[in-house]
């Protein structure tokens, strides 16, 4: 089936307003979650010296009581971010992570259109590892969603393409996804460590937001006390959480029979 296309003249740019305070996904006891805004980082560093947004800080002052993650997500990347309001409550989940016990579903628009699904069976180096460190093995899951077609050249390419890809990572190395899908030759739209600056210079000015665009969209993983199953949503069509996201799964995809396209979600996501 063939994409529609649509002319750049259509899109028009989407502005997300910086939250005031954060929004709490689930909580309970000394757990919750928080939907993380693109842009933000997790806590203060050294390598961004100049950024001023940062989650631990932000959550502390608005909970009045100190807070530690449980995991991470990159600055660019948006979406579910889990938080503890102890170190020993942090331990409890973040044990769930290393033996693999969390299901991770995020969303990526990526360069290109890659296999309908497939599994990257590709070790990693760490990035601040010695040339002569070994790589550790990495597994990232992938589904294709959607594609698109703009009839706009780009690079050395006649048309400009991009799909929606669904990630679902078995192990935690840092960037994987990122760097996994730019192993296959379709980096994720925005990543401008991994990705090409034609492209994504090109896709910016079309949707009128500089971004990455990955997106966690979901944590599935056992409640700390009772052992049942958590589900944790950023919805991506949740326009009070995600209006970048609605903006862009409002344009004209061609989704594949299996992943229909969306219908708007008003309501946050939530634990259930």
């Amino acid at each position: 089936m063939g994409c529609r296309v649509a002319v750049a003249a259509v899109i028009e740019p989407v502005t997300a307003a910086e939250p005031r305070a954060l929004s709490v996904l689930w909580r309970e006891g000394d757990w919750l979650a928080v939907h993380k805004p693109a842009g933000w980082l997790v806590h203060r560093t050294g390598l961004d010296a100049g950024e001023t947004r940062f989650v631990v800080q932000t959550l502390r002052d608005q909970l009045g009581r100190h807070v530690h993650p449980v995991h991470r997500l990159d600055k660019g990347t948006s979406g579910v971010l889990l938080m503890a309001l102890s170190p020993a409550a942090a331990r409890e989940l973040s044990l769930q992570f290393e033996q693999r016990q969390v299901h991770k579903r995020y969303l990526a628009m990526v360069r290109g259109w890659p296999p309908a699904s497939c599994s990257v069976d590709h070790a990693l180096r760490p990035d601040d590892a010695p040339p002569d460190a070994p790589p550790q093995s990495a597994l990232t899951h992938l589904r294709r969603l959607a594609t698109w077609e703009l009839p706009v050249p780009v690079d050395r390419y006649p048309s400009t393409r991009v799909a929606l890809v669904e990630a679902c990572p078995e192990t935690g190395r840092r960037h994987q996804i990122r760097r996994h899908l730019k192993h296959l030759a379709h980096p994720i739209i925005g990543d401008a460590t991994h990705g090409k600056g034609a492209h994504n210079r090109g896709w910016a000015e079309r949707l009128g937001l500089q971004r990455l665009w990955l997106h966690a969209a979901e944590l599935r993983l056992r409640h700390p006390v009772d052992g049942r199953e958590l589900s944790v949503r950023s919805d991506p069509r949740d326009a009070a959480l995600n209006a970048d996201w609605c903006h862009l799964l409002s344009q004209p995809w061609d989704w594949t029979p299996s992943a229909p396209a969306p219908a708007p979600q008003p309501a946050p996501g939530r634990a259930r």
